[in-house]
């Protein structure tokens, strides 16, 4: 057996090959891989392709990328190395409907979560390639003394001819079977299929929506963007030193919310100046010298939008507040923590661009967004930053299936999600980071959201006894037949 070996820049001297391997040296994405090995005489192709994000590609590496997948621009470099090896493997003899070869790739995990799966992987999967084994995110170490951050998987993945398995041919299906590995926190299971998003499912693509795919849902909106050049916004300190020069803007000094003051408890301020003139702010003049510093920013931004919203400088750029309270989903939050940190937040607390929020105080939803179906949805179709959540209204909101419960069932939910919110009263002065670290959890807490999570679960008519596992299976199950159905 063979495996082929194409590096793409130099190795050091500790690379471990032996003497006589065969090592081409050049762009491994612009090579024919035939010239290095013909495809009739490889059996591995294995390695870990470069790992840089599909935003920080140098013009060269968007050439290849142009090269390997068109116009699609928002998928990381090392996926034009799955598409180049499976190009490679189809031509195995395909007179004979043979493709042997098995290709490994160490990748960074991106390519696996949000937007990028449907392009990278409905293609291979359409080509009836297939993961036969995949090691979900764990963060990569190596010697290099400067290594980046980066967590990663490992999939291999093949292309076979259709084998019809007799139906009373037990053994035959169970080697099949044994042979498609999922290592899930290092514990091995043999799943009937992996899907592209690395879960023990059948193979459905989760696209960038607008509106919810449950009709009953409500619509989820991110916060507001000042593009204000830090004029509009401030801290305890500024904020009190300006009510103390300027005591009649203190109406308009509202809390200002993101990720990260949503989740620990920090303070952060704004001029919230909705329904105010140009007359009303120049009789507050450390306003107006704030306002005229927000003009003179955006007159000299190379956005049209943003020179635009020059005329109206004492307004966010983006003003998508709601007049109601509201539930906050924060964008972006630790994935040590089981439970997404979500809540209530008054309608004069404003969100900015970095909080999601739903225009509502219906317990149903809280009970839903907090339970651990919706969750679990998250960890499975929502991108990351690093192993950070990354929360998106159109990957995973918009595409979330709702159950479909009795009036006795919904009220359940109700109640569990308002003693969630009751032992969160027990602990004043925790921020949801304290409450929601998984050492630090208070008994009380974990067990409302316990018993909110069994009735969710009976909601959906299941009974998993929260196995994530099955509760993914399930979620995808619904996504599938709720687009059969549209489709329809």
């Amino acid at each position: 057996m063979k495996q082929l070996c194409l590096l793409r820049s130099g190795g050091g001297n500790d690379f471990p090959l032996q003497e006589h391997a065969n090592i081409i040296h050049g762009n491994a994405l612009r090579i024919n891989w035939n010239d290095v090995l013909p495809v009739d005489k490889c059996s591995y192709i294995i390695g870990n392709p470069p790992f840089i994000g599909y935003s920080n590609l140098s013009k060269e590496q968007e050439e290849d990328r142009t090269l390997i997948f068109g116009n699609v621009k928002t998928v990381d470099y090392v996926a034009c190395w799955y598409w180049k090896a499976a190009e490679y493997a189809t031509d195995r003899r395909k007179d004979k409907n043979d493709y042997p070869i098995r290709i490994a790739f160490v990748s960074t995990n991106s390519i696996c979560q949000g937007q990028q799966v449907e392009p990278i992987w409905k293609p291979l999967f359409e080509k009836n390639f297939h993961i036969d084994f995949a090691w979900t995110s764990f963060k990569w170490n190596n010697e290099a003394s400067h290594q980046a951050q980066v967590y990663v998987i490992i999939i291999g993945f093949s292309k076979t001819s259709k084998v019809t398995i007799n139906k009373n041919d037990n053994k035959r299906k169970n080697d099949i079977v044994k042979q498609r590995t999922l290592y899930v926190n290092g514990k091995a299971t043999h799943p009937d299929n992996i899907n592209a998003y690395l879960s023990p499912a059948q193979n459905v693509f989760v696209r960038k929506r607008a509106k919810p795919i449950t009709s009953e849902a409500p619509i989820m909106i991110t916060g507001g963007k000042p593009v204000d050049g830090g004029n509009l916004i401030f801290s305890s300190v500024e904020r009190d030193t300006l009510t103390a020069i300027c005591p009649e803007c203190q109406p308009f000094i509202h809390p200002f919310m993101g990720s990260d003051e949503f989740i620990n408890s920090k303070s952060r301020f704004c001029l919230w100046l909705q329904g105010l003139t140009m007359t009303d702010i120049e009789k507050m003049p450390p306003v107006k010298e704030r306002v005229a510093r927000v003009r003179e920013m955006r007159l000299a931004s190379k956005k049209e939008a943003t020179r635009k919203s020059a005329a109206t400088p004492w307004l966010f750029q983006e003003n998508k507040q709601p007049d109601v309270s509201y539930i906050a989903i924060p964008q972006t939050s630790s994935a040590q923590r089981f439970y997404l940190p979500i809540g209530y937040l008054k309608r004069d607390v404003i969100a900015s661009n970095k909080l999601m929020f739903i225009p509502s105080d219906s317990k149903y939803v809280l009970g839903l967004m907090l339970s651990q179906f919706h969750n679990a949805w998250m960890r499975a179709v929502g991108g990351r930053l690093g192993m950070g959540y990354s929360y998106s209204n159109t990957i995973i909101y918009n595409n979330f299936v709702w159950p479909t419960p009795t009036i006795e069932q919904r009220h359940s939910i109700e109640e569990c999600a308002q003693t969630v919110l009751n032992a969160r009263d027990n602990h004043p002065g925790d921020s949801l980071a304290v409450l929601y670290d998984p050492d630090k959890m208070p008994e009380d807490l974990l067990a409302a959201h316990q018993a909110l999570d069994a009735a969710v679960e009976a909601a959906y008519k299941v009974d998993v006894m929260g196995n994530e596992e099955k509760i993914v299976t399930h979620l995808f199950e619904l996504y599938a037949d709720k687009n059969k159905t549209a489709a329809e």
